[in-house]
C-alpha cells in the first residue's frame, strides 16, 4: 500500500525488526528437535550465521573460533589484518581515541596500503586454524586481488560494498561486471548489500550463492543519516526471499539471503529468519566477546572513508566469551546471549522444525511488541527496558 506524503509524491510503508513479531501456530516443540543448521553451497554449518567483515569483529583468530562453534566468519581484506604486519598496537590505539578524535585518527590509520602478500598470509592462517575461510572484497579491488585469493586458497569470497548492484554505471573507470566475473570465478561468490526486491533479484542473476541484505542498518553505519538511504530490516528481507522465490522459478537455483545488520538480540535473528533470511550477518554483539579485536569497541567498514565517513566508533564492551554470546548459556535476561539458543527456542515455541519452515512462519505488525506490559522493565531500566 502506497501513501501519499505530498502532492504528486507517494512512498510505501516499510518496517523494521521492532515492529513486527512472530505469530505461535497450532504445534509447539522440543528445542532439541529443531534444526538450525545452515548449507551453503558445498559447506554446512551449525548455525546459521556470518561473522561481519569488520576489524573490531573479526580477526584470523576470532575467525577460527568462529568457525569451531560452528558458524563462519569474513575477514575483511581491507582492513586492519592486510594493512599492518601486526596491527595490535593500533587497535590499542584505536580503543584508547576520545570520541571527537576517533574518526579523524582512523581515516589517518587507514591510509596505510594495503599489502597483497599479507591477504594470502592471513587466508592461510584461518585455514590452517581448521575454519572455512571466507573474507570479502570491495567491488572496486576484487580484480586486482582475484588471483591472490585463489592461490591462497580461499573457500567463499563476499563482494561487500554499502550498495552493490547488478549493474554499476560510471563514466570514470570500466567497473566490474558482475555478471561477468561471478560465474567464472572458481569459488563461491556472496555479493551485497541491497535493500530491494529488484536489487536483490538481479544479484541473484549475476549467479551468487548469496546475498547480503541490508543498507544502513548496521550499529555503527551512519549511512542512513549522511545519505538518506536505506530501508527497514523486516521489509527489506522480505522483498529479498520474494526476489529469491521469482529467481528459484526462473533459474532452478536456490540463492540465500542473509539479513544483515540490526540485529542485537536472539529475538531480532528469529524475526529475520521469519522475514525469509536463510542465516544473518551479525557485527557487534560479535564485538562484546572477550576473543573480538576490537578491544570493546566498534566501528563499520565506510567508519574511515577520506572523504566522506559513513560509520561511527560505538562503545559495545566485552561482556563474555564467544561461545557464551553465541550458544550459551545465557546470564543474562536481555536477548543478547544465547542468540542461536533463543532461535532455536523461538522456532520450538512457535511450532518449526527447521530454518526453511521458519521461514513461512506467521508475522503481525506489532509496534507495541517491546513495550506493551513492560512499565516496570522501562521504569527500572531492567530486561526488555534496559
Amino acid at each position: 500500500m502506497e501513501y501519499e506524503i505530498g502532492i504528486g509524491k507517494t512512498a510505501r510503508r516499510a518496517y523494521g525488526f521492532d515492529e513486527v513479531a512472530i505469530v505461535p501456530s497450532r504445534r509447539t516443540r522440543d528445542p532439541q528437535d529443531v534444526d538450525i543448521r545452515w548449507e551453503i553451497d558445498a559447506y554446512t554449518f551449525e548455525l546459521p550465521m556470518m561473522a561481519s567483515a569488520m576489524d573490531a569483529a573479526v580477526s584470523p583468530a576470532t575467525a577460527i573460533e568462529v568457525g569451531r562453534l560452528g558458524g563462519l566468519a569474513c575477514l575483511n581484506l581491507e582492513g586492519l589484518w592486510t594493512r599492518y604486519e601486526d596491527p595490535e598496537s593500533i587497535y590499542e590505539e584505536i580503543g584508547s581515541l576520545p570520541d571527537e578524535k576517533a574518526t579523524r585518527r582512523m581515516q589517518e590509520l587507514y591510509m596505510e596500503p594495503v599489502k597483497e602478500e599479507l591477504i594470502g598470509r592471513r587466508i592461510e592462517e584461518i585455514k590452517a586454524g581448521g575454519a572455512v575461510s571466507c573474507a570479502s572484497l570491495t567491488p572496486q579491488r576484487v580484480e586486482q586481488y582475484a588471483a591472490t585469493v585463489l592461490s591462497a586458497g580461499l573457500d567463499i569470497l563476499v563482494i561487500q560494498g554499502t550498495v552493490v548492484s547488478g549493474e554499476h554505471v560510471s563514466t570514470q573507470h570500466t567497473p566490474l561486471n558482475l555478471k561477468e566475473f561471478i560465474p567464472s570465478f572458481d569459488i563461491p561468490v556472496i555479493v551485497g548489500g541491497c535493500a530491494s526486491y529488484q536489487t536483490a533479484l538481479h544479484l541473484m542473476r549475476t549467479g551468487a550463492v548469496g546475498v547480503l541484505v541490508g543498507v544502513g542498518p548496521g550499529n555503527a553505519c551512519t549511512t542512513r543519516g549522511v545519505l538518506g538511504v536505506g530501508v527497514p530490516q523486516a521489509t527489506a528481507t522480505a522483498a529479498a526471499a520474494a526476489a529469491r522465490r521469482e529467481h528459484l522459478h526462473e533459474t532452478g537455483r536456490y540463492c540465500h539471503v542473509i539479513a544483515d545488520g540490526g540485529m542485537r538480540t536472539g529475538g531480532d535473528i528469529a524475526k529475520a529468519i521469519a522475514c525469509g533470511a536463510d542465516a544473518v550477518m551479525i557485527g557487534s554483539p560479535m564485538t562484546r566477546a572477550y576473543e573480538a579485536p576490537g578491544r570493546g569497541y566498534h566501528w563499520g567498514m565506510a567508519t574511515f572513508h577520506p572523504t566522506l565517513p559513513r560509520g561511527a566508533r560505538v562503545k559495545t564492551q566485552q561482556v563474555a566469551s564467544m561461545e557464551e554470546i553465541l550458544k550459551g548459556p545465557a546470564h543474562e535476561n536481555d536477548g543478547t546471549f544465547n542468540l542461536f539458543g533463543a532461535l532455536a527456542t523461538s522456532m520450538a515455541t512457535t511450532g518449526y522444525a527447521t530454518i526453511k519452515e521458519f521461514q513461512k512462519a506467521e508475522l503481525v505488525i506489532a509496534p507495541s511488541i517491546k513495550t506493551e506490559g513492560k512499565t516496570y522493565q522501562n521504569q527500572q531500566r531492567v530486561g526488555m527496558g534496559h
